[in-house]
């Protein structure tokens, strides 16, 4: 069995497609999901909601912002 990151204690929807991301990526994707303000929780969750499927968080505009600093 893969080794897998529990996203549940930041209690926001993950996009099933995280799941096949390497560890590395989906600790980055944790880290900056952790990393949000209540109102870009709100934001993320009102994009992945009308973007369903087809919602990319490594696309996203906030988390290439957030790689650039980091």
């Amino acid at each position: 069995m893969s080794e897998e990151i529990n996203f549940n204690p930041l209690n926001i929807k993950i996009p099933v497609n995280v799941k096949t991301y390497t560890i590395e990526k989906q600790r980055e994707i944790f880290e900056y999901l952790s990393t949000l303000e209540e109102h870009h929780k709100v934001a993320y969750n009102i994009a992945f909601d009308h973007l369903g499927s087809s919602f990319d968080i490594l696309r996203s505009n906030g988390f290439k912002e957030w790689t650039k600093t980091t």
